[in-house]
């Protein structure tokens, strides 16, 4: 026999076997029972039943009700107002490529949590009990274990009770842990590490100076914003934004000022996407023709040993300095440590490829849920945002304007200050701005190697930056 004829009547026989059972367990259902050995059903009982019978369906109620039940009645004009801003950010993203690898995410993020009813932000539901008998007594009424009750502060007693949990937090609201616990950022710094060398700083030290110039801004910033009337801990918080590098601001944010993550995030990772547009007029600003056309000496190479000892000592100086910045700075530099010993590639390529994407990803998509209309649209978020692009525009200054200093005192090693602006640590974008800037007015002039000292040293600057603040507000 053809298989292919075998197989098809295989097939119509366990249909039709399937068919019989189908009728067979619905005429077991439907027969009436046998009224001999049927009870006898009492008029009370009669009277429950009828109580239990469905009540009439009103299509047109029904149809209101889920209108009713549905976002598009039960959300707010912030939420829409949220939703509209997600897709221009979006947009931003996919058409304008601005930081497509965190603004989509985060976009994305933020146009979860604001789509009515969503949940996807929702805390987990806890019941409250005065005594371990009733916590486990509903405990076994919802079919849990005794051992989910565990003693919490319960504010609407404003005392520590028994607790049961009884209803689970959104997806997000799990995956944002990894930020409130300030465990992604770190893992973030890490991957940067992988992905960065650290050559061009060792091989002129003096760049240093320069990411730690462009570090001004923050400071401004904290100033100008407790001036605003911000407290310390969430001028501390806005400050960072200067030091262009999302995770550090992110880092920061969730130790002093949780409740402003949302705006600052936004602002920290738009303005890192805007640096081609902020620092050339400050940049062309601040220096001459003549300055602009400066061309530097071919820097020196720089050893193994020399990259290998760096990481290490940069961790035990600046953790003993200043131990708040330690995760930050210790991730960082565990990463460039497995660059440059040659004897973990397969760790270096991890770090620098799929838990920097997987991370990455879980970091935007929750800090963009935390965007929530309700308190991203008042006016501190105004005040965030000018903030964030004085805290910007003053760091590039500082940077531009210590390297001209440097540029006088220099002798026969003339410095082009245009690369005093890569010392924000929007790593490599800020460098390739000052190559740009230069080859404008020179196209044979390249600043790209040069630019990238101060480049990975702001990335430093920034981390100790935020120690400090963590030190002084934590």
């Amino acid at each position: 026999m053809n298989k292919k004829k075998f197989r098809t009547r295989c097939f119509l026989l366990a249909l039709i076997m399937a068919f019989a059972a189908m009728f067979t367990a619905f005429a077991e259902t439907a027969a009436p029972a046998d009224t001999e050995a049927a009870p006898v059903q009492t008029e009370q009982a009669q009277e429950e039943v009828q109580e239990s019978e469905d009540p009439d369906i009103n299509i047109v109620d029904g149809i209101m009700s889920i209108a009713k039940s549905t976002g598009f009645a039960t959300g707010t004009w912030r939420e829409y107002a949220m939703i509209v801003v997600a897709c221009v950010l979006l947009y931003l993203a996919i058409v304008k490529k601005f930081e497509p690898l965190l603004l989509l995410p985060i976009a994305f993020g933020m146009l979860l949590a604001n789509l009515p009813m969503g949940g996807v932000m929702d805390h987990a539901s806890y019941s409250c009990y005065a005594t371990m008998e009733e916590a486990v007594a509903a405990a076994k009424a919802l079919g849990k274990d005794t051992s989910d009750v565990v003693m919490r502060y319960c504010e609407e007693h404003n005392a520590m009770e028994h607790m049961l949990q009884t209803a689970n937090g959104g997806l997000l609201y799990y995956l944002y842990q990894g930020v409130k616990l300030g465990i992604y950022p770190p893992i973030i710094f890490m991957g940067v590490g992988a992905m960065t060398d650290f050559g061009p700083l060792l091989a002129n030290p003096k760049s240093l100076l320069l990411g730690a110039a462009a570090q001004l801004g923050v400071f401004l910033a904290f100033f100008a914003a407790k001036i605003m009337g911000f407290s310390a801990n969430e001028a501390a918080s806005i400050g960072i934004i200067g030091g262009a590098d999302g995770p550090t601001a992110i880092f920061v944010t969730t130790k002093l000022a949780p409740h402003l993550l949302g705006p600052i995030a936004v602002a920290a990772y738009s303005y890192m996407a805007l640096v081609p547009v902020i620092q050339p007029p400050i940049m062309r600003a601040l220096t001459t023709e003549r300055e602009r056309k400066i061309r530097m000496s071919q820097l020196r190479p720089v050893s193994q040993t020399e990259l290998v000892v760096f990481p290490i000592m940069v961790t035990i100086v600046v953790s003993l300095l200043l131990p708040s910045a330690a995760p930050l700075v210790g991730m960082l530099m565990l990463g460039n440590l497995m660059r440059v010993c040659g004897v973990v590639e397969r760790l270096n390529k991890t770090a620098q490829n799929e838990l920097c994407n997987i991370v990455t990803i879980f970091l935007g998509l929750t800090v963009g849920a935390t965007t929530k209309g309700s308190t991203f649209l008042t006016f501190d978020t105004i005040k965030i945002v000018i903030l964030g692009v004085v805290a910007f525009a003053c760091g590039t200054a500082g940077g531009v304007l210590l390297a001209k200093v440097m540029n006088k005192l220099a002798g026969g090693n003339a410095i082009n200050p245009l690369i005093g602006s890569a010392g924000v640590s929007a790593v490599p974008m800020a460098a390739r701005v000052s190559q740009k800037v230069g080859q404008e007015e020179d196209p044979s002039n390249f600043l790209l190697m040069h630019a990238m000292g101060p480049n990975v040293a702001g990335v430093i600057g920034s981390a100790v930056a935020a120690g400090v603040f963590i030190a002084l507000f934590g």
